[in-house]
């Protein structure tokens, strides 16, 4: 029996061919297909041998989806028509065309392949769009399973959570399947279970639990919101945020079993400068920054605006780790500008570099950039990629 032939749509850098190669089966890309001309560059330039078609999924006819005689089919669809902070067209947004294409031409394949597997964002889960993919994948004889699964529930520090559906054509269940059910975990770990019940179990040391109370607190206070249950230093918060995300935040650095940032970045040096924040959005956005240290074990989802847009789009490294936030942030409303920039410079702030943001995403050392990819183009290009080491988890799952 020869490698499995894999036919990667939307293919963008190449994620979903790395993961391929990463899930160690024996495997052959028969074709990449992916209309981003910046994308493909970098396709090219690590994947060289696999042919690249440069042009729409719509474009691409029957008789030549025919003639590739796929096994495999794995697919990133556009998020934009799913992701809560956007419009939420669904199957209205022309974007999702070229998907509800490939759910129109799949019953009409010569020989359906064997397995598929697609990525999306949160809340594609409860689109029209998953309803028609759904109904198309049960009409064909597949068998599936959906889960939400983010890097973190395979111990790298980025959250990262995304809707993934893999299913295979034959007749009986996945050995794991559970019908009607999204799983939040693999197959082969524990249920999540919260840290109260961890501590109980003696799996953790017991955390500082915030406030249970929803509204924001004052920067400046110190306080702990008349609970009791916190010092004042460890109640202390340098942003505007809720309580709950405070009491998040805690746990995931509490969580032993992901592992630390520090194992994920470059060595500092000389070049690094580039990548420091520069003053006017240290002044501007202090209050907004997910802060991060190399020792941490968490970092927010990095998305295609990282570096442009200050604001949500990804943690940002405080590289001076023995400058406390708390010193930095205590009463810094009331100073001038010169002097609150002169005391967040202590913190040494930066970004996370494209190559650490490619770590984090489970890319090899070995995967890289053609030089005249920019570096805004390469944190869009893996902003709008996918997490390597989650999907090839999934692939192994599905062929196993």
């Amino acid at each position: 029996m020869g490698p499995v032939r894999v036919l990667e749509l939307y293919s963008g850098i190449g994620g979903m061919h790395q993961a391929l190669t990463e899930s160690c089966i024996s495997a052959e890309v028969v074709a990449a297909v992916d209309v981003n001309t910046v994308a493909n560059e970098v396709y090219k330039h690590n994947f060289p041998s696999t042919p690249l078609w440069a042009k729409t999924i719509e474009g691409i006819t029957l008789t030549e989806l025919n003639r590739l005689s796929f096994d495999m089919i794995l697919m990133s669809p556009p998020c934009q028509p799913f992701t809560r902070i956007g419009l939420q067209g669904d199957v209205s947004d022309p974007r999702t065309n070229s998907f509800l294409y490939i759910l129109d031409i799949l019953p009409r394949l010569q020989r359906l392949p064997k397995y598929i597997l697609l990525e999306n964002v949160k809340g594609f889960e409860t689109s029209s769009a998953r309803d028609k993919l759904v109904e198309t994948l049960k009409k064909c004889g597949f068998k599936y399973q959906e889960f939400l699964l983010s890097p973190t529930c395979l111990g790298i520090p980025n959250s990262r959570l995304r809707y993934f559906l893999i299913a295979k054509l034959q007749s009986e269940l996945f050995s794991f399947q559970t019908p009607g059910q999204i799983l939040e975990n693999f197959p082969d770990q524990e249920p999540k279970a919260s840290v109260k019940h961890r501590v109980a179990a003696g799996l953790e040391k017991e955390s500082c639990f915030m406030p249970p109370k929803e509204e924001y607190i004052d920067p400046n206070s110190g306080s702990d919101g008349g609970s009791g249950q916190c010092s004042q230093k460890e109640a202390f918060v340098f942003k505007l945020e809720t309580a709950k995300e405070m009491e998040k935040k805690w746990n995931q650095d509490s969580n032993l079993s992901i592992q630390m940032l520090k194992d994920f970045l470059e060595e500092d040096g000389e070049e690094m400068s580039q990548y420091f924040l520069p003053p006017k959005a240290l002044l501007r956005y202090a209050f907004l920054l997910d802060i991060v240290t190399p020792s941490c074990r968490r970092s927010t989802c990095f998305t295609k605006g990282y570096s442009h847009y200050v604001e949500g789009t990804g943690s940002v490294l405080q590289t001076a780790e023995d400058v406390q936030l708390q010193s930095v942030f205590k009463s810094i409303e009331m100073l001038s500008e010169e002097e609150k920039l002169m005391k967040l410079s202590t913190l040494k702030l930066r970004y996370f570099t494209p190559r650490e943001v490619a770590n984090l995403h489970g890319f090899p050392p070995e995967f890289g950039f053609p030089d005249k990819i920019t570096m805004k183009q390469r944190y869009r290009l893996l902003g709008n990629s996918l997490n390597v080491r989650v999907v090839a988890k999934l692939i192994s799952l599905l062929t196993g």
